[in-house]
């Protein structure tokens, strides 16, 4: 399978190379051209959740050998998840919920980040690489803390992570702020997500950088790489085929996704699920108050000149969403066309597509958002009702879920997925029931008492552990802050 460039199609990668650099040499993101290339659901329906990924990781990545790729998965996903399930599916009645969260920093980026490092690993074997890999990481919340844990330590990498200093929340924090490994550094930025990630994209651009510096090349754990989304395909695939050994569906039958999604990679790996052969009807975009996804989904223009709002689903406040270009891509097979729309996006803040587009777009797509009350109301009441504890970006996407189910009257079997535990949010969602506690550990023991469900071990550790990272820079600081951070990795040994 070859991977190219959403921005230059001449521009092409095969897996193991386009894993390796992350981001394409002109700033696109490597997208692969599945040529109508399809999984063979039978093939696929009664395997593990690990049998179930190395066969998928292989169809994808597909210049690693079988072997190769079953080690990778085998080193993954073993005790550091607390099901053997690792993603397992919870009957709500009205739809399902697949808990991404079981993983050891309670959020759904583990199941793509405990197997990122060691697809890396392979893929540096194979190309006789002999750099430092030098990963740079923004964050929003929980691709932080699960990419430090992942690459602590792991050979020839560097891994240094970018979080906005007042945008996450105190448990996310402190899970970065504690990070453990000599080869991690975890730095505050003055700014939002966007700052963070923008600092990113830049740096990878950014040719004096490098100069001089013999032993290091840049790379990422962020969803631009296509190691983040590869693995997450997985579980859309695993859910599907758990709805039917529960005989809630047959096979060949179609179902729904709700995705509570900010930068957009969540639920474009539901999308290429959908494209290798996985029948889904509709992908429904959750959006907290920053909506502009669901703007874009259901009207075709993207504009960033809008408020920006701090959250208590921060993970998803975001206003560049990344991950869309290659869904641009994928839609128009045209990446001058994208090229040109992502330049638009730079000059003029804004960029619309035609109403060709915005049909081929809503085929796949619907999109809804939900305001603090509404999450807030939605955490409450699938705890009354159901007994199940929910996070806020899970709210906001039961939320969207029930939005669409009312207006579309579309009654096909629906999975919900959760996307963090309730406990790295424990302070706003005992707000939604009606308590009151702001000190997080204090939040945490309120919950459990109320809900009985068990505080994650990686979550109470927290208090005890001590703080490595306390520095933040500001915006203007990044680039000169990660010269020198890439200059101390190329003077070091990993």
């Amino acid at each position: 399978m070859k991977y190219v460039s959403s921005r230059n199609s001449k521009l092409q990668e095969s897996p193991s190379m386009a894993l390796i650099k992350g981001l394409a040499d002109d700033g696109g993101l490597y997208t692969p051209l599945l040529n109508q290339r399809k999984l063979d659901l039978n093939e696929l329906k009664d395997l593990t959740f690990q049998e179930l990924s190395s066969k998928i990781v292989s169809f994808f990545i597909d210049d690693l050998t079988k072997e190769e790729i079953e080690e990778c998965v085998s080193k993954a996903y073993d005790d550091k998840f607390d099901t053997k399930q690792i993603t397992p599916l919870r009957d709500a009645s009205d739809y399902h919920i697949l808990e991404l969260w079981h993983g050891p920093t309670s959020a759904f980026k583990d199941v793509a980040l405990t197997l990122l490092p060691h697809l890396l690993s392979a893929a540096y074997r194979k190309n006789d690489y002999d750099k430092t890999l030098s990963i740079l990481t923004a964050t929003s919340g929980d691709t932080g803390k699960a990419a430090l844990a992942s690459f602590a330590d792991v050979k020839n990498t560097a891994i240094t992570v970018f979080y906005p200093e007042i945008g996450v929340s105190d448990i996310q924090k402190l899970q970065m702020a504690t990070s453990k490994g000599n080869n991690v550094t975890v730095m505050a930025v003055k700014g939002n997500f966007d700052d963070c990630q923008r600092m990113v994209k830049e740096a990878y651009s950014n040719e004096k950088l490098l100069e001089g510096l013999d032993h290091v090349c840049l790379s990422s754990a962020n969803s631009i790489n296509i190691g983040r989304l590869v693995p997450q395909t997985v579980y859309y695939y695993y859910a599907y085929f758990e709805l039917i050994r529960n005989n809630e569906i047959n096979m060949n039958d179609q179902i729904n996704f709700c995705v509570p999604t900010g930068n957009f990679g969540d639920i474009l790996a539901g999308y290429l699920a959908k494209e290798s052969g996985l029948p889904i009807k509709k992908l429904i975009c959750a959006s907290n108050r920053n909506n502009i996804l669901s703007d874009f989904i259901n009207t075709g223009r993207y504009d960033l000149d809008r408020n920006f709002y701090p959250t208590m689903s921060p993970s998803m406040d975001i206003l560049i969403s990344s991950n869309l270009e290659r869904l641009l891509f994928l839609l128009s097979e045209d990446a001058s066309y994208v090229s040109s729309l992502m330049k638009k996006l730079q000059e003029d803040r804004f960029y619309e597509v035609d109403e060709t587009m915005v049909n081929k777009l809503q085929d796949s797509f619907n999109a809804y958002w939900t305001s603090e009350e509404e999450c807030k109301e939605t955490i409450r009441k699938v705890f009354e009702e159901k007994k199940i504890l929910i996070d806020p970006h899970t709210a906001v996407a039961v939320s969207a879920y029930e939005k669409y189910r009312k207006k579309s009257e579309d009654d096909t079997k629906a999975v919900v997925l959760s996307t963090a535990s309730p406990y790295k949010f424990a302070s706003d969602v005992l707000n939604s029931l009606g308590y009151e506690e702001k000190e997080p550990f204090e939040a945490m023991k309120k919950l459990n008492s109320i809900s009985g469900l068990s505080i994650p071990k990686n979550l109470a550790e927290l208090k005890e552990m001590p703080i490595r990272f306390d520095s933040s820079i500001a915006i203007e600081e990044g680039m000169d802050y990660i010269a020198k951070r890439l200059k101390e990795i190329n003077d070091a040994e990993y």
